[in-house]
């Protein structure tokens, strides 16, 4: 297998750079005994084997993996073989689980950067990878991965790093740069441009200009990937810490508006910043949840990123087709959620509830003296007023948050709560919750 054109200093190796432990610091008790096990097991069997990816480099960072990647010459079947406590799994990469009890360590096969021709790997007209099935070398396996930063190695033999892209000066400088040319490998998975966000958001890297130049063109590559796939990216991005900045980023490299066409354009077109200022109190509520160890929902967040194009929509429903207030923005939310889902593949059981929360937030125009006891105490009200509390933007409408807030804790609605939810805690980083549902809990 050929490795990618060379970029930027990332141009092939006949081998390594062999770093020893002296100068990276990892020693094996960095590692999990279950880890060092298999890396054992396979080296015994005559397969290269070592650790690698974020976990790898989470460790490099002084930062806490929770999961372990193991990268092998061994095929996924002879893999299987040699631990009997393993699973084969995947369609598009054929990856072995190596379970302990409850936890598993992944194991894969050293892999090459397909052409398209070769058996094991497909490719659809946009030059998309829809199948890479194509085993090879270390050597290979290093210039197929996506950034410098994730194409390290380690050997328990001997405690060292195995370098092939200098991704260990880029880690250090905090850099983050695609091996190859950035263009094809967009291309090949545009995905890469929401994993570049990522890590520039997770781990406070910048993104190499070369890197980042082509995105905002390749952008719309992005409705070529599955929209199941799309969601469970969104959620990486968003649900573990770093909300706020990924929205950022997400907007600086022009994805925003691939992902979200309807808030960029309220966001772009807003000259207050009323918008701007909601989703960013939103994001970092979240962020705050997440620091502090709470749940966290894809439905409030996709209520938060659709509510100021949701607003705008009520408003021309109401003015221009006569619909009453409340009905409007039920209808708004209704058709703003449906527009989403055929983008990003929102289950119903998310969609769902973040509809019910835009639609509720015509209601607190009223008085809540006028609320139903039943209304007040559903166990999705406190995520209602979860959103009315990140609108707030002058005394007149924090007034009315706290009236309803009164009127919602007098109906007894956040003991019901309490008792219907035990999992998903309403009580939060300032005010009520955004935990719709337990299994919305962060993950990725």
């Amino acid at each position: 297998m050929n490795p990618p054109p060379p970029r930027n200093g990332t141009e092939p190796q006949s081998e390594p750079r062999i770093i020893p432990r002296t100068d990276h610091g990892l020693g094996r008790d960095a590692f999990p005994p279950q880890a060092l096990e298999i890396l054992g097991r396979l080296e015994e069997r005559g397969h290269a084997a070592y650790v690698v990816g974020g976990s790898l480099r989470d460790l490099l960072l002084g930062r806490h993996p929770k999961d372990f990647d193991i990268a092998t010459g061994a095929h996924p079947e002879e893999v299987r073989r040699i631990f009997r406590n393993s699973r084969l799994i995947g369609r598009r990469f054929r990856l072995v689980h190596v379970y302990f009890g409850r936890h598993y360590v992944e194991v894969a096969t050293f892999r090459a950067t397909p052409s398209g021709r070769e058996a094991g790997s497909v490719v659809s007209d946009e030059g998309r990878l829809l199948r890479d099935n194509v085993y090879g070398t270390e050597r290979d396996d290093a210039y197929r991965r996506d950034f410098t930063v994730n194409a390290l190695y380690y050997d328990a033999q001997d405690e060292s790093l195995r370098d092939w892209v200098n991704g260990l000066a880029d880690l250090r400088a905090g850099r983050l740069r695609l091996i190859g040319e950035p263009t094809q490998r967009y291309r090949e998975d545009p995905v890469r441009m929401l994993r570049a966000v990522r890590f520039e958001s997770k781990l406070g890297f910048h993104i190499d200009a070369e890197t980042a130049a082509p995105m905002k063109d390749l952008g719309p590559l992005l409705r070529t990937v599955p929209p199941a796939r799309l969601f469970e990216e969104i959620n990486k991005l968003f649900l573990n810490g770093y909300a706020a900045a990924a929205f950022v980023g997400l907007r600086r490299h022009g994805l925003l508006a691939v992902l979200f066409p309807w808030t960029e354009d309220v966001v772009a077109a807003e000259a207050s910043g009323a918008s701007l200022a909601f989703i960013e109190r939103s994001l970092a509520d979240t962020d705050a949840r997440v620091a502090a160890d709470l749940p966290v929902t894809p439905a409030f967040l996709l209520a938060s990123l659709l509510w100021p194009p949701t607003r705008r929509l009520a408003v021309a429903f109401h003015e221009g087709d006569g619909l009453p207030w409340h009905e409007a923005h039920v209808r708004a939310a209704s058709v703003l959620i449906a527009r989403q889902r055929r983008l990003v593949e929102v289950p119903r059981r998310f969609a769902e509830p973040a509809q019910e929360i835009l639609g509720d937030q015509a209601l607190f125009d009223g008085d809540p003296n006028g609320a139903s006891e039943r209304y007040l105490r559903r166990s999705r009200f406190a995520a209602s007023l979860d959103l009315l509390r990140n609108r707030v933007g002058h005394d007149a409408e924090a007034s009315r948050h706290a009236l309803w807030h009164e009127a919602w804790e007098r109906s007894g609605g956040s003991h019901h709560t309490a008792g219907a939810r035990s999992r998903a805690r309403f009580s939060g980083p300032g005010g009520g919750g955004q935990n719709v549902a337990p299994d919305g809990s962060r993950g990725g």
